[in-house]
């Protein structure tokens, strides 16, 4: 079996598979692009709907979807690192929209970093101001609509 076939996008099943998105979360963020543990953990996860990446049973990638009124939030999107330029960002990325309008979301937002403004254009994100830095990371606001 291919590892493409071998891959899952879905909302977390149980607790053990959001503990290892948040698991990978960290690593991405924290100790591989140096953000402080206190700023990537924002008391907002709860609120959350958390999408993940599996292939055979460990989770590879993983993204949370927001709703503040009409507009989905996307952020903390994360691929391990051995898995990176292999489409699970754009799957995820997918999932998620896909989910927010089936939540009643019309617009999506999220913070996107500046190196990976390319994957949020592709998706037909459109940057709306100019680069602002977030936690010690330059990022730009995008959004789209979901229509």
């Amino acid at each position: 079996m291919s590892p493409r076939t071998a891959l899952q996008i879905r909302p977390t099943a149980y607790a053990q598979e959001r503990d290892a998105a948040l698991a990978l979360r960290h690593r991405v963020f924290c100790e591989e692009q140096g953000v402080a543990p206190g700023l990537e953990v924002d008391g907002r996860d709860d609120d959350a709907l958390h999408l993940v990446a599996v292939r055979d049973g460990a989770v590879v990638g993983t993204c949370r979807v927001r709703l503040e009124g009409h507009t989905a939030k996307v952020g903390r999107m994360a691929v391990e690192r051995t898995a990176r330029r292999t489409g699970i960002g754009s799957e995820l990325l997918a999932a998620a929209l896909e989910e927010a309008r089936a939540a009643g979301a019309t617009r999506a937002s999220l913070n996107a970093q500046v190196a990976a403004v390319g994957l949020y254009a592709r998706a037909g994100f459109v940057a709306t101001g100019e680069p602002f830095e977030e936690a010690g990371i330059d990022h730009v606001r995008m959004e789209r609509p979901l229509a």
